[in-house]
């Protein structure tokens, strides 16, 4: 408690933080009570500004991980291994892309964080590496994918939408507009909670929205609508790049 103490009050004299969060476990959830408690005391006020942000549990196969035991999970070790996997997909799905080391990188590296991030903080859950790095299903490669392949229909249609607005009359493109208008209610949202899951939950959405509506309509037919299908899916190429950023994840132009 007093190494702690030291520290808060070191914080404070350095940096004068607006906010201070301590992203640490739940089973911590008392001691941090304790701490804004003392300071407190202490007549230090600006420790409402201290928040604890507690976590869930990770296991692997169903056990729980621990230093004490020697189970543990080497992180360069875990990033290494997505990134393999990443290449070998990208391998078997696009395998004249241009800079293929550097988007599996981008892909497998992403992958973790948003895994680790799409999970509600409290919510304990199992690690399997391989399901973290799938193309398909509710994933973070899922979510870059879906911006890659908006950015290649963008590319094929070569327009430049500048000032364009989307006035559509397909009923195919109503989810995918919901979803874009909610876009900064999101972000509020996962500010006012410390909750990255809502905007990782969102960005999956928005995703397989966008799949379906491309499903479903032929983006690219010349017809007085073209234009606002493009702006549509402008749209949605730098909402889910941004979504994608605000989680510390990159979003590749081709996959």
């Amino acid at each position: 408690m007093t190494r702690d103490l030291a520290a808060a009050l070191y914080r404070k004299r350095t940096y004068d933080f607006a906010q201070s969060l301590y992203v640490v476990g739940n089973e911590q959830s008392n001691h941090f009570k304790q701490l804004k408690a003392v300071l407190k005391e202490m007549g230090y006020d600006w420790s409402d500004d201290i928040h604890h942000i507690p976590f869930g549990l990770i296991t692997q196969g169903g056990k729980k991980l621990s230093t004490r035991s020697g189970r543990i999970i080497l992180l360069e070790e875990v990033l290494d291994e997505a990134v393999e996997l990443a290449q070998k997909q990208i391998e078997e799905k696009n395998p004249s892309l241009a800079n293929k080391e550097e988007v599996a990188k981008a892909v497998g590296v992403g992958a973790v964080v948003f895994h680790d991030l799409k999970n509600e903080r409290l919510n304990n859950f199992d690690f399997d590496l391989q399901e973290v790095v799938r193309f398909e299903g509710e994933t973070g490669p899922y979510v870059q994918y879906s911006h890659a392949r908006a950015m290649s229909i963008l590319r094929k249609a070569g327009k430049n939408l500048s000032g364009v607005q989307v006035n559509l009359n397909d009923p195919n493109a109503w989810e995918t507009l919901r979803l874009l208008g909610d876009f900064d209610q999101i972000i509020k949202r996962a500010v006012g909670t410390y909750e990255p899951s809502v905007i990782s939950k969102y960005a999956i959405h928005l995703a397989k929205a966008f799949n379906k509506y491309y499903a479903h309509t032929k983006v690219l037919v010349e017809d007085r609508e073209l234009e606002s299908r493009l702006a549509l899916v402008q749209s949605v190429a730098i909402v889910l790049k941004e979504s994608l950023r605000l989680l510390g994840v990159k979003a590749p132009d081709e996959m």
